[in-house]
């Protein structure tokens, strides 16, 4: 995926040039590519198309190519100590400066992750060779880090985050507010003022914990060019809020707070990360739709006196042939001025013609910065049986991948 990572341009980062060799299924060479040239024991580096080879089981002589440095980083001091049942992620870059939006003109292809698929070595060897960026599928959620009041456990969350890190790629928090894998505890509270706090402190402890330590500044080479940019952490604040006609989705959050828990819950996560990129997230925005209209006008209003939304995602769970109306909701969700992301793609059959569709209306929308696949291989997708993803539940990469890199 090299050519389609040169529109993703920081996925090419020096750590992968770092590593003397490449692990199975990682790739191993292509037009472009300036990472290992040579594969680890048993397995061999295998020509897919012009633009991948990828180390596969069996045997071969390899060689060993030469690897430029990875970028100097300069550790940050450590936020004070939170209690939890695991230490913290250490920092690896500099605090940024500037707006909380930063340089994200760079736009990124990323993938969900957890536990469970990091240690799966094909699937993490994908990871580190194709992708960017990495959301925790599961991790983040409020069941996962909060089953009890004031009790976190950051175990899976940790280890994602430290895998990122360790790994060179960018994170996308998800998710703070949402109203699925949602502890019975949150679900049963009645009071304004309890939920208010408890929403609140939630979001201080977990964005908090990870305030200035998912972002980083990359040095990118590609067509001669070398470009120096700072990217921020994204999180996804709240998510899948709205019913399909745009009204505002019934959950413990809107029974007894209204509208206002979007405000609250944006508040806290700007007062936690003040560097983040704040995203409200949703599903069936795949056109311009009621739905879409829903969360173009919630957050305008939310916005009206100061910005606290800084982005909107769109997660597109497509069905085979729904790549059509991409570009009308990206259009749309664009229109506030901020900036747009596809956060879950994944699609019915994953042919060449749907995921370029996707690619193409990205592309064509300025503000629109990137791209997550939710999952690498169809093996480990939620929606498995559809074969969603770009590479089979053998980790070979699908006529989808190679039509997203002659795309470009």
């Amino acid at each position: 995926m090299s050519k389609l990572l040169a529109f993703v341009s920081f996925v090419l980062l020096a750590q992968q040039a770092a590593a003397q060799q490449q692990q199975v299924w990682g790739q191993c060479g292509g037009i472009g590519w300036t990472g290992p040239t040579s594969c680890v024991s048993g397995t061999t580096c295998v020509q897919l198309n012009d633009w991948y080879f990828q180390c596969q089981p069996g045997s071969a002589p390899t060689t060993v190519a030469p690897s430029p440095p990875p970028p100097t980083t300069t550790a940050a001091p450590p936020p004070p100590p939170v209690t939890t049942t695991t230490a913290a992620p250490p920092n690896t870059t500099a605090p940024p400066t500037g707006s909380p939006t930063g340089n994200r003109d760079q736009a990124f292809w990323g993938s969900c992750a957890d536990s469970n698929t990091l240690n799966i070595a094909a699937n993490a060897a994908i990871l580190r060779s194709d992708f960017g960026q990495v959301t925790p599928e599961n991790s983040m959620k409020w069941d996962a880090l909060e089953s009890s009041r004031g009790n976190f456990n950051f175990a899976g969350a940790d280890t994602l985050v430290n895998w990122a890190v360790s790994n060179g790629k960018l994170i996308r928090g998800h998710t703070l507010v949402w109203h699925s894998q949602l502890p019975g505890w949150v679900n049963n509270i009645n009071d304004r003022n309890t939920l208010t706090s408890v929403i609140q402190n939630h979001i201080s402890v977990v964005a908090g914990r990870y305030a200035g330590r998912l972002y980083g500044t990359f040095h990118v080479s590609a067509f001669g060019i070398t470009i120096n940019f700072t990217l921020f952490t994204a999180w996804d604040v709240v998510n899948e809020i709205f019913n399909e006609d745009g009204s505002l989705r019934s959950s413990v959050f809107s029974r007894v707070l209204g509208e206002s828990f979007v405000t609250i819950a944006f508040q806290a996560a700007r007062a936690a990360d003040p560097t983040s990129v704040l995203y409200i997230n949703d599903y069936n925005l795949d056109s311009n739709n009621a739905k879409v209209q829903g969360m173009v006008n919630l957050v305008r209003r939310v916005n009206a006196n100061s910005q606290i939304i800084d982005a909107l995602g769109t997660q597109m769970h497509l069905s085979a042939g729904g790549a059509g109306g991409a570009q009308a909701a990206l259009t749309a969700l664009a229109s506030l001025g901020l900036e747009v992301a596809i956060t879950e793609l994944d699609i019915v059959g994953a042919s060449a013609n749907d995921y370029t569709t996707v690619l193409r209306a990205c592309l064509n929308t300025p503000l629109c910065v990137g791209i997550t696949s939710w999952g690498v291989a169809d093996v480990n997708s939620w929606r498995a049986s559809s074969n969603p993803l770009l590479f089979d539940n053998n980790y070979r990469a699908k006529a989808a991948y190679t039509a997203l890199i002659n795309a470009l």
